[in-house]
């Protein structure tokens, strides 16, 4: 009930603001083609937002936005919620047979609406008048909240065509929380090459050595403090931003599971970037691939998780052909990227020495995931089995533990086998036996036998 209240005051709202907006456009399109003046002196008075609960009032009265600022904000609103009100920029131009060029807009594949431009904000806040427009532009500035914090997007894929072409659009993040209130979380596809990462399991049941522990520690301290550091401190201006860390070790020893913990631990998003699917054999993709992950990431502290750094930080031999130039081109973009994002990233590798010496200088830490001890092997095994079943005596699990070196994740393997093959006697007792066939086959995936 309170989600549907919440909606209803969003709709309302947004309502109104549409309302003034439309006006404020027709006042613009009945001077412009009456007189050829500006109509700057339009006198539409906005929607007054004070007390309004809707959360897109909430943010207008927190921002302070001005008449121009909402103006355009709507224009980015309106094609998701109430795309027939663009429809008046489909007029055609009498001496030419074609659309207007001063209301700009874009064809889309499917959608049969009016897309507008940076130009369509130009005509509606400007009119013809050059130093008004100009004024304006001030809205599509890098530091402008609208573009600082990825509230609106101006799109050109068109190199050398004016700025003013740029597709206009509002991030799906924004969109949601104007409309439902709440963010949606962003689900893999091609414009966003990455998966969230979630986990069952609790912060005591990550099963490392005492060193990596240790170094572990002081990553959370960091995701407890660093703010303050920066802020309350005001170290903000001598140290870089956020905290950069290489896990590397072989596959199974915790990597991933650690990422998710620390997400876990200080309710922060985790999302995992398999380099080795975003990298594209084409010139300019891994770059777009990239930045839409970073885009979406930022002002959102979500920790990212680079899973087989490698296939893009890895050692390279010299540079023989073009790609190989531009392949180093997108590291030194992604660099830049990795060094101005504010959160936590982590990248991840099976070996440090696959991971070139010059990138790893520039990290604020490198953790080692080794393959468990004997005293760490035992903890698994004693915490990895349902309280439903009945396992081997402390001292055969004690030999075993001794006997056979396995990562977490090959002992979780042979865990699952061992329990099925219960289960499938219809039996809650596994047996020793249970368990050994599980660890050869382990064995055996890596080449080794007992």
């Amino acid at each position: 009930m309170q989600a549907n209240g919440q909606s209803n005051h969003n709709a309302t709202a947004l309502l109104h603001e549409m309302e003034w907006f439309t006006a404020v456009v027709n006042a613009r399109l009945s001077s412009y083609f009456q007189d050829g003046k500006n109509g700057n002196g339009m006198h539409n008075v906005m929607p007054d937002l004070t007390g309004d609960p809707s959360v897109y009032a909430e943010f207008v009265n927190y921002y302070q936005l001005s008449r121009d600022e909402r103006l355009l904000l709507m224009l980015a609103i309106i094609p998701h919620v109430q795309p027939h009100l663009l429809d008046v920029f489909f007029m055609v131009n009498p001496s030419l047979g074609r659309g207007y060029t001063e209301f700009g807009g874009i064809k889309a594949n499917r959608h049969s609406g009016f897309l507008p431009t940076v130009e369509t904000a130009f005509f509606i806040l400007a009119g013809n008048d050059l130093g008004r427009r100009f004024q304006v532009q001030r809205l599509f500035e890098p530091d402008h909240i609208f573009s600082g914090h990825n509230i609106l997007h101006f799109d050109q894929d068109g190199a050398g065509e004016p700025f003013s072409s740029g597709s206009l659009r509002i991030s799906e993040e924004y969109l949601d929380f104007f409309t439902t209130g709440h963010y949606r979380k962003p689900q893999f596809s091609q414009d966003f090459p990455a998966r969230r990462l979630t986990t069952s399991m609790d912060w005591t049941d990550l099963v490392v050595d005492e060193f990596t522990a240790q170094q572990l520690d002081e990553l959370r301290v960091w995701l407890k403090y660093g703010k303050v550091l920066a802020t309350d401190w005001g170290m903000q201006k001598k140290l870089k931003p956020g905290y950069k860390v290489l896990f590397h070790g072989p596959p199974g020893t915790g990597k991933t599971l650690t990422a998710s913990l620390l997400g876990k631990l200080y309710h922060l998003d985790v999302y995992r970037v398999d380099l080795s699917t975003v990298i594209s054999k084409y010139i300019g993709e891994t770059e777009k691939n990239l930045e839409n992950v970073f885009r979406k990431a930022e002002n959102k502290n979500w920790i990212l998780f680079f899973d087989e750094a490698d296939a893009l930080f890895g050692k390279r031999t010299n540079i023989s052909d073009a790609h190989d130039r531009y392949a180093n081109q997108e590291i030194a973009y992604l660099l830049q990227r990795l060094e101005d994002y504010a959160g936590l990233v982590i990248l991840a590798s099976n070996m440090r020495s696959n991971v070139d010496e010059a990138f790893t200088r520039r990290l604020q830490s490198i953790i080692h995931f080794p393959k468990p001890q004997e005293k760490e092997r035992l903890r698994i095994w004693n915490n990895a089995f349902s309280p439903k079943c009945e396992i081997p005596p402390p001292e055969e699990m004690q030999r075993i533990a001794h006997l056979y070196e396995l990562s977490g994740g090959a002992i979780m393997n042979v865990v699952q086998s061992a329990s099925l093959q219960a289960l499938n006697r219809e039996d809650n007792r596994i047996s020793l036996d249970d368990l050994l066939q599980g660890i050869k086959k382990e064995f055996r995936k890596e080449g080794k036998t007992i």
